[in-house]
């Protein structure tokens, strides 16, 4: 884990393509990014499955308080006054963070996932549910629906 925020933090300022600066704007983002990326990668690690009664309460969290933001600060960056330029460093960490998250509320359910979704993927079942809760279960499936 600290070799990905070493490495990004090298790399976050400046566009070595090009040589030029990133909008500070840019470089917010991408401490946000790895924020986030940071929490779900020890929420992971420090995983302990909750009860069976306690399940739905646990996922709920998952989806509220992991997932959400993941995909909210996904839709920010792409909604904004301009579009925000992710360095693939940062974007395949906001990606590892909303599937990190995916797969604890999963967990949650006694289901063994691991989650491989897109960023983008999720932010639309999120545009069209308006509901958190609802875009992890539809994208993971779990618990299934009758």
């Amino acid at each position: 884990m600290t070799g990905d925020i070493a490495q990004t933090k090298r790399s976050e300022d400046s566009d070595h393509a090009t040589g030029r600066e990133r909008d500070p704007e840019h470089v917010r983002f991408g401490e946000r990014v790895r924020s986030l990326a940071v929490e779900a990668r020890r929420e992971r690690q420090q995983f302990d499955p909750p009860s069976e009664s306690a399940a739905d309460e646990r996922a709920l969290a998952c989806a509220r308080d992991g997932v959400g933001p993941a995909v909210s600060l996904y839709i920010e960056a792409r909604t904004g006054g301009t579009m925000v330029e992710f360095t693939r460093e940062e974007f395949r960490l906001l990606q590892r963070a909303l599937n990190d998250w995916l797969t604890l509320y999963a967990r949650c359910y006694g289901v063994d996932l691991d989650a491989d979704f897109t960023i983008r993927e999720a932010a639309e079942v999120l545009l069209r549910t308006h509901n958190i809760l609802d875009t992890a279960q539809l994208l993971t499936c779990v618990p299934e629906r009758y």
